[in-house]
């Protein structure tokens, strides 16, 4: 069972946030907060698996507040404003859930989160990159992820997530770190949280890169750099 928390100042948003929460067995509500100064008293004194977080908000808004917590839940982002995805996700969110909010889309937003819960009580062990694989632990096994099979990696927290055709496995070591140590021809660092495999792309819509059904961010930063690379690629060809 998920201990869940809801900061939402709006109280018609909270309880269609718990109506949807009352829909899942794996997760139990033990707060709701209106302003970030109450919900950041009560994760001092309490353990709280996924927290759903609003942006727009009465003094600090939701973005503020997750930048000041240094060991933050998971944060799934609740909102009615979808200009903020990308600048979130350099945040380290497990998701961004634009109101009104489908329970179909919020039960997704919920397995991921619990997914990767699970992944970091059993952490994999980085081992080596070869010239064109890596290597992992995972529990007892090695595991060899080849470069074409490794379709992108997201930093959250303090640990990355090689998401490869086969699985996904979290590691402690921070992006920065592994993407160094990647083949820069391959592996292009498109945000803050995510590297991605360029020979995975299967489009680019907006400021979005879709790999297979996944929707990556590509940061404000780091956009210009790759477009040019994307499009220096293809002259290539």
């Amino acid at each position: 069972m998920m201990k869940c928390i809801i900061v939402d100042d709006e109280p018609l948003a909270r309880e269609g946030m718990k109506l949807n929460i009352g829909e899942l067995s794996n997760l139990t509500l033990v707060g709701e907060f209106e302003d970030a100064a109450s919900a950041n008293e009560f994760l001092k004194k309490n353990d709280v698996d996924i927290m759903f977080l609003d942006i727009e908000m009465p003094g600090i808004s939701g973005l503020e507040f997750l930048r000041s917590l240094s060991n933050p839940p998971m944060v799934i982002l609740t909102t009615a404003y979808p200009q903020y995805a990308v600048e979130a996700y350099e945040l380290d969110v497990v998701d961004y859930l634009v109101k009104p909010i489908k329970l179909d889309r919020f039960i997704k937003a919920v397995a991921k989160a619990e997914e990767y819960i699970k992944l970091s009580k059993n952490t994999a062990v980085f081992e080596a990159i070869e010239d064109d694989f890596i290597f992992i632990k995972s529990e007892r096994k090695y595991i060899k992820i080849k470069f074409d099979e490794l379709l992108f990696i997201e930093g959250l927290k303090d640990y990355v997530i090689v998401h490869a055709t086969h699985g996904r496995y979290m590691t402690a070591m921070n992006v920065k770190t592994i993407h160094n140590k990647l083949p820069e021809d391959i592996f292009f660092r498109v945000s803050k949280s995510f590297i991605i495999n360029v020979n995975h792309i299967d489009d680019i819509d907006g400021n979005y890169v879709n790999i297979k059904e996944n929707k990556i961010p590509i940061g404000r930063s780091y956009r210009d750099v790759f477009l040019e690379f994307v499009n220096k690629r293809l002259l290539r060809r």
